[in-house]
């Protein structure tokens, strides 16, 4: 019998198997010593991993809160012995904690849950999850869906994806990370609680995950919603024109695609689909559309939780992954990851020098936005919520256009205030802006040595579109050229070079220095400035593959290069801005075609004046 039948007739009796283990997320609480009251109080799921636990894999176990309760959750073994214990509780919200056993034994486990803040009688909450002794039965395929459904989308699963999006992308703050492809996130089983979680090897059949920016958030939504039985559909957008916002056409969904040789070989069918329909222009959606995949909320702690988007109205998407709570002086951060067009996925921290807003009808509606709840309709079919429906749900209530009200400067106040609700010392919040610049320079250093490589092994010069095609195409342009990257990059510099003016006009922002003027605080905000620039150093391979170290002073100080540099087809050293004639710009040997030059002429101004062209 070949794989594909194998598989096929293996992935058949799990899903059954499945289906009879009955592992319900929302019954975190052993109801026959505690009843629901106490899952609903305390607001608690819970996910053990993988989905028909047994001897022979790790038992993880994840319990999520929608409040901050403090606790602490063991892992105890058959013979009652704590086998694991997990005191720090992550997240916020969903606040979250979770536990790993790496050879558990076979027999009844108990994950308990030990609330200190408790309402009477819920002081400890605990779920009996049953170790095989053998290896469960593979799952069942089901006629005329991609996966089955197993579950529904609510505040317990919502809060679970956000912490599994954590614990994903984690790290210290200040660590900087970055990954080759999401794969190799993915992958990683200390990242990834729901590595093989279906029980048949769904992570080892190599099933690739290339995302750029706007299908980095439907990849891993897709994968969650895969792994949990969960409903997922994604949209056909325009990207906007004449003046108007994108707009969705056709909506997809996980049961509109028959099933293949089971589950897993399905979704990695499904997932080329998704990959070729979605773009940027699906998170710029009118914030009052009722017909997208995304809808806008509330800027608040509450409503910005992992897994939420950003959607920029120049067409880039991040999505968050944790908040960092204010202490002390050190400011509140929301850390992001997003997905570059060569497949590099990097954490970054939100700031105005790569979180852009502005309102123009002809972008769309940008900011922070969730996905769309999915539910079945009546019929059997599935449908997703409407604005108004999502605000009336409690389940969700966070619909909301508070955010399309704003103007430029009141929404960077606004998220300064969430995420830093006491003012900040205004030399600590530049030492952050000037950080957040130097993470956004090392990301720039990957993708233009990702694109001297690529010349290296290429026969020739490639392709540059035309007109705003240069932000938004496909080929090696959009992999390897730099345009979009490069145009924030300028932002971001005038941010940080800004930054001594911000403060002095708006003092009222920050914890001035007792007994100093705005103007004493700015003068010694421009030497720190002038200082850290001059110190932070990084290093770019030449085309001759020899290192080079600039500062980021050189970087500011060279941006009027960076409006032409985003070439592929140029040396490195011209797109790094080295002076012709010197000897760093002595290895450079290669040029874009003089057409291509003319065109950057032309295209100049966008950069210059900071202004994203819009497609006719």
């Amino acid at each position: 019998m070949d794989f594909a039948r194998r598989f096929s007739a293996a992935v058949t009796t799990l899903f059954a198997a499945a289906s009879a283990l009955c592992i319900l997320l929302f019954s975190a609480v052993d109801s026959r010593a505690q009843g629901a009251s106490c899952e609903e109080t305390a607001g608690l799921a819970v996910l053990p991993a993988p989905l028909a636990p047994w001897k022979g894999e790790p038992l993880r176990v994840v319990f999520a809160a929608e409040k901050p309760l403090a606790g602490e959750l063991s892992l105890i073994a058959p013979n009652g012995s704590v086998a694991a214990k997990s005191s720090g509780r992550q997240g916020g919200p969903p606040y979250f904690w979770f536990a790993e056993v790496a050879s558990p034994a076979p027999g009844t486990w108990h994950a308990t849950l030990a609330l200190a803040d408790a309402a009477a009688g819920c002081n400890t909450v605990t779920r009996d999850i049953v170790v095989r002794d053998d290896a469960p039965p593979p799952p069942r395929a089901t006629p005329g869906s991609v996966w089955p459904l197993r579950n529904t989308w609510n505040r317990a699963t919502e809060n679970l994806y956000s912490a599994w999006i954590q614990k994903l992308f984690d790290g210290p703050p200040d660590t900087e990370l970055s990954w080759p492809t999401l794969q190799d996130v993915l992958r990683d089983r200390t990242r990834n609680m729901l590595f093989d979680y279906l029980g048949v090897k769904e992570d080892e059949m190599g099933i690739v995950f290339r995302p750029d920016c706007a299908k980095l958030p439907y990849m891993l939504r897709a994968y969650f919603a895969f792994k949990m039985g969960l409903p997922f559909g994604y949209s056909h957008c325009s990207r906007g024109k004449e003046g108007s916002p994108p707009r969705c056409a056709q909506w997809f969904t996980s049961n509109g695609e028959a099933a293949q040789a089971g589950p897993a070989a399905s979704f990695r069918r499904f997932l080329p689909m998704l990959a070729n329909a979605v773009q940027s222009g699906n998170g710029r959606t009118s914030a009052s559309d009722n017909n997208t995949d995304f809808y806008p909320v509330p800027l608040a702690q509450e409503t910005l939780r992992p897994g939420t988007i950003y959607a920029d109205p120049y067409g880039h998407i991040l999505m968050l992954v944790r908040r960092v709570p204010q202490v002390g002086s050190a400011a509140g951060i929301f850390l992001a990851v997003d997905a570059e067009p060569d497949g590099t996925v990097t954490r970054k921290r939100f700031w105005r020098g790569n979180f852009l807003f502005v309102h123009d009808p002809a972008l769309g509606s940008p900011g922070f936005k969730r996905f769309r709840p999915i539910v079945r309709a009546d019929n059997g079919a599935l449908r997703r919520l409407t604005n108004a429906e999502i605000a009336k749900d409690p389940q969700y209530a966070d619909y909301s256009l508070a955010q399309s009200r704003l103007g430029a400067e009141d929404f960077y106040d606004r998220m300064d205030e969430v995420m830093s609700p006491a003012p900040l010392d205004p030399m600590r919040a530049l030492e952050d802006a000037i950080t957040s610049l130097e993470e956004q320079v090392k990301t720039r250093v990957t993708a233009v040595e990702n694109g001297r490589k690529y010349l290296g092994n290429s026969a020739g010069d490639a392709a540059m579109p035309e007109g705003p095609s240069i932000f938004e195409t496909n080929g090696a342009w959009e992999d390897f050229a730099t345009p979009a990257r490069d145009f924030r990059l300028l932002i971001a510099i005038d941010v940080v070079e800004g930054f001594p003016d911000r403060v002095a006009q708006r003092p009222d922002r920050y914890a001035m220095p007792e007994g100093k003027s705005a103007a004493e605080v700015k003068a010694e905000l421009e030497s720190m400035l002038a200082s850290e620039l001059a110190a932070r150093k990084f290093v770019y391979r030449r085309s001759d593959g020899s290192a080079w170290t600039l500062s980021l002073k050189d970087v500011v100080d060279r941006a009027p290069a960076f409006e032409m540099g985003y070439n592929l087809n140029d040396c490195v050293e011209l797109r790094w801005g080295a002076p012709g004639g010197s000897e760093e710009a002595s290895t450079c040997k290669r040029h874009a075609p003089p057409a291509q030059r003319e065109k950057m002429s032309e295209y100049r101004t966008w950069f210059h004046e900071r202004h994203w062209p819009t497609h006719a």
